[in-house]
């Protein structure tokens, strides 16, 4: 099985949502899909959560599917929504200086995408 690591990190709504139609339809297709939510784009995280944004369903099916590998906490931090992504319950990656790591993927045998 192919093994993808989606890192998603701008933060524009367009841009993410094209990390979010990849990651699921890799999925479905029958890949093993990591997402990994970096940068700006972990603002998105409180953004979808509101079910009128363009592309919250599709976040909810990510979600729901447990394609979010972690949510980079240094990022989460800085953008002010890393109480969102706690109570939303998802992993916080750290590994790399509060950041996730690309490497850790990497050994894992992951081929990294970035949007």
């Amino acid at each position: 099985m192919k093994k993808i690591a989606i890192f998603a990190f701008n933060g524009e709504a367009m841009c993410f949502a094209h990390a979010l139609l990849n990651a699921n339809d890799l999925f479905e297709k029958g890949y093993d899909v990591k997402l990994i939510i970096e940068g700006s784009a972990t603002k998105q995280i409180q953004e979808l959560s509101d079910p009128k944004k363009p592309f919250a369903k599709l976040y909810e099916k990510i979600k729901k599917k447990g394609l979010i590998d972690c949510v980079c906490k240094a990022c989460a931090n800085v953008m002010g929504v890393i109480s969102f992504v706690e109570e939303q319950k998802l992993p916080l990656g750290d590994d790399l200086k509060g950041h996730p790591s690309v490497e850790k993927y990497i050994n894992q045998g992951y081929e990294i995408v970035t949007f």
